[in-house]
């Protein structure tokens, strides 16, 4: 339902409003807010304005009727208590701020240390078949550096990272695993051996997929059965070149060849069972399923990160460890980073950051047309006292808001140890 404009006379405690000016120029924190007090409607008399924007809809209580004089005289405001207001409210914002400063600097880094282990990524994938000793040494320096700041961190957010470039998706997927895989690993548990050992495996596992054509890898139409059947040898392939470093783990090897396996026998390429199967493989197939529904070879059959926890709950508890994939919501809670969603006072945004300890409030990305996107505000939920009352499907956002907030194709996410926007 669209707001309607009325007269700042009109205004009282109960509308839900909208102030027709930039953000910077008032000291609500919103600029689409509740009306709870008389203090507050002084204030925006304040500000000079003359109409503001009101929603039936989302109020407590209708505006004045047309043509209602003032009955609060200018001379009887209480002009102290409204500069007070204003006061503390600027103050507020401008706390706000600087910590919203502070969060994009921690966004940057996880940004810049994101695209130093693509880089990583992609050169010691390029080299596994010419010079694997060093690739593996690469890969080896890779996981020791993640593992020890993630064993070390007392606290982690995880951040949604930019898109992907066309045709690098096995290195966002790899690396992708590859962090969640090891996240998840720490919190059952595993050893700082085993965890690295995963992370090792989830770098390698689709590495077999050199092998096979690109007009198959890039295939947007369901694959031909002979088609499938090649894919379905990269694990096979991805062992082989392991197999060209002497030095390689053996258990590296097993995790890269039996990744596709299912608990219940329906996997590939050997079609083993639960009892054949040990943790380290159980948690690396359910990551790796996670990300390849999320992000499917054909596009048109992508899901967003919430339908595919509730899918792999409703329907993979037979093939994927069940336990594992609680652990996963766990992590990601059930908005995880990229998810659209719609505030509790109405307002649209895009999840940009969660923190395991804190899941039911991320850190959000806000749509406001009154803001630049690149000065857009992103909070707290639980500092600015807001829920989110539903997920929006990307694909169902008017075109304004689609390009503001870009929803990402691709998924993808990078640990920040140290860092949250509520510290």
């Amino acid at each position: 339902m669209a707001g309607i404009k009325i007269s700042v006379d009109r205004l009282q405690v109960g509308n839900y409003v909208k102030l027709p000016v930039n953000w910077k120029d008032h000291p609500f924190l919103f600029s689409s807010f509740l009306i709870k007090s008389q203090e507050q409607i002084d204030l925006i008399r304040s500000l000079g304005l003359k109409q503001v924007v009101i929603f039936p809809h989302k109020s407590d209580a209708p505006p004045k009727p047309m043509g209602t004089e003032i009955q609060l005289a200018e001379s009887s405001i209480n002009h102290d208590e409204v500069a007070d207001l204003d006061a503390r409210l600027r103050a507020d914002k401008a706390d706000r701020i600087e910590r919203l400063k502070q969060y994009r600097r921690s966004l940057q880094r996880s940004e810049k240390a994101f695209e130093r282990s693509l880089t990583q990524m992609r050169s010691l994938i390029n080299k596994l078949q010419n010079r694997p000793l060093t690739a593996m040494r690469e890969a080896q320096e890779l996981v020791d550096d993640m593992v020890s700041r993630l064993l070390n961190a007392d606290d982690m957010v995880l951040h949604l990272m930019s898109d992907m470039p066309e045709g690098e998706s096995i290195y966002y997927h790899s690396l992708n695993v590859a962090i969640l895989a090891m996240m998840l690993g720490k919190e059952a548990g595993f050893s700082e051996q085993e965890i690295k050992v995963l992370g090792m495996g989830a770098i390698f596992h689709d590495i077999g997929k050199v092998k096979i054509p690109s007009q198959i890898l890039r295939k947007m139409e369901p694959l031909t059965k002979p088609e499938e059947n090649l894919m379905r040898q990269h694990p096979r392939y991805s062992r082989d070149l392991l197999d060209l470093v002497k030095e390689c783990n053996p258990e590296i090897k097993t995790l890269v060849y039996q990744h596709h396996e299912r608990l219940d026998g329906s996997g590939y390429p050997e079609r083993l069972k639960g009892e054949k199967l040990d943790k380290l493989t159980q948690m690396l197939s359910m990551v790796d399923e996670y990300d390849s529904l999320c992000h499917p070879q054909q596009k048109g059959q992508a899901r967003v990160p919430h339908v595919v926890l509730s899918y792999l709950f409703k329907h993979r508890t037979k093939q994927l460890n069940k336990d594992y994939i609680g652990l996963l919501v766990k992590q990601l809670g059930i908005y995880p980073p990229g998810s659209v969603v719609q505030l509790s006072n109405g307002q649209v945004g895009l999840v940009m950051s969660v923190n395991p300890k804190r899941l039911l409030y991320p850190s959000v990305l806000l749509y406001d047309p009154m803001v630049p996107r690149q000065e857009a505000a992103i909070i707290d939920l639980e500092d600015a006292g807001l829920t989110i009352g539903k997920v929006i499907a990307p694909s169902r956002l008017p075109e304004p808001v689609f390009e503001y907030l870009n929803p990402r194709t691709r998924i993808s996410f990078y640990i920040d140890y140290t860092s949250n926007l509520n510290q």
